[in-house]
């Protein structure tokens, strides 16, 4: 007979949604750089994509739970590691996996492993040249070796600076132009008291990372902890049963999860929550589809490179989130030419009334323009959704 605690749907989507920032309400007036360091250290880390349909992705997440705030905050506060950015503080915790990179050890990878082993030369004398001439993108090396492949394969250069990158020894120092990455030395882009911070041990920060992602997910299964900071299946499986004997987390069952689930014991367990907020497509609550579908009932995939005869919601869709529910999709677009939000379409999730979602979801497209800095929204006229919002000009 199983000892887990119970714990009913409704429950578990109303904790997962309180640690993810959506159990209060957002600032009121203008937001400011502790409004987003609290945001920012809440989540443990946001995804970072190129795409540029409405704002670079990692920039959206806040504005879903802050409203309109300043992205400068957090361009200052936050440091690069492989496709996320992270709070600064957060830097030793993965000290570990950049000693095993430069061991040509641990988990993942395997492409740059190889290309260490193979070239550790030519690595070595990028380093150097790193060094010598200051920040640099992949395309400004002076030898910036063969292409292997076709056009969408790195070259030798872009090898080398990402196996820099990925064992410590470089960091992103900015990003240029069509969002190239541009690496210097780590000790040249991070502050002197973020490298002074001590090193824990490899098990130690994997505790600590897990325990970062129980309180941004709330309750979790093993792969929902694992996937967060991308840890791997041997070190996750060891440490949660360190974590659970010491009571940082408690096992828990989920009514309708297929497996067992961890509970953060500090988690929040509102009875309601009452949120209103566009969601990114790589926004931490919902990046792991699965646990979207398990956790909102919400099936829900990017269709960016789907065929455009074959997508069914649009390029570029943002799930709509009022109260505790996924209640509709938007395909949107930032027309900055014209300074004008497009809302190709706007799709209600079956179940919904249009009447009760078209006034939420007007307020939050005009609260989006208005971070975006474009005058206007231009409305869609096709479906029971479209037709509500325009019928309340």
């Amino acid at each position: 007979m199983s000892n887990r605690v119970s714990l009913s749907a409704p429950l578990a989507r109303r904790i997962a949604l309180a640690a993810q920032g959506f159990g209060v309400a957002r600032p009121d007036g203008a937001t400011n750089a502790g409004h987003v360091k609290r945001a920012i250290d809440r989540l443990g880390l946001l995804q970072i994509d190129s795409v540029n349909v409405l704002a670079r992705a990692h920039y959206l997440p806040l504005f879903s739970r802050l409203g309109n705030y300043d992205s400068d905050h957090l361009d200052r506060i936050a440091w690069a590691h492989e496709a996320s950015l992270l709070p600064l503080a957060a830097h030793p915790l993965f000290r570990w996996r950049m000693q095993r990179a430069r061991e040509n050890a641990g988990d993942g990878k395997g492409k740059l492993h190889l290309f260490r082993r193979e070239k550790a030369k030519y690595i070595d004398e990028v380093l150097r040249e790193i060094a010598d001439r200051g920040p640099l993108a992949a395309s400004e090396l002076a030898n910036g070796g063969k292409r292997r492949g076709g056009w969408w394969v790195w070259n030798d250069g872009k090898l080398a600076v990402e196996w820099l990158f990925f064992a410590g020894l470089v960091t992103t120092a900015t990003r240029r132009g069509t969002f190239e990455r541009v690496y210097d030395l780590t000790e040249r882009v991070l502050p002197a008291h973020v490298q002074a911070l001590p090193t824990p041990s490899a098990e130690e920060a994997q505790r600590a990372l897990l325990r970062l992602s129980a309180k941004a997910l709330g309750v979790a299964t093993e792969f929902d902890l694992r996937d967060y900071f991308r840890l791997g299946v041997a070190d996750t499986k060891a440490r949660l049963a360190e974590l659970v004997e010491a009571g940082d987390l408690v096992a828990v069952e989920v009514e309708g999860w297929n497996r067992p689930a961890y509970l953060d014991p500090a988690a929040r367990q509102p009875r309601a929550v009452e949120a209103r907020a566009l969601l990114a497509p790589f926004d931490p609550l919902i990046w792991e589809r699965d646990r979207t579908e398990r956790i909102f009932d919400f099936f829900y995939r990017i269709e960016i490179y789907t065929p455009l005869a074959k997508r069914k919601h649009g390029y570029y869709v943002l799930p709509f989130l009022l109260g505790d529910g996924l209640v509709a999709r938007v395909d949107l677009k930032a027309d900055r030419a014209n300074s004008t939000l497009l809302v190709h379409a706007a799709h209600l999730e079956p179940g919904q009334d249009a009447k009760h979602v078209a006034g939420p979801l007007r307020e939050e497209l005009r609260l989006m323009a208005d971070w975006l800095g474009l005058e206007s929204v231009s409305l869609p006229r096709a479906g029971a959704l479209a037709k509500a919002m325009v019928r309340m000009r």
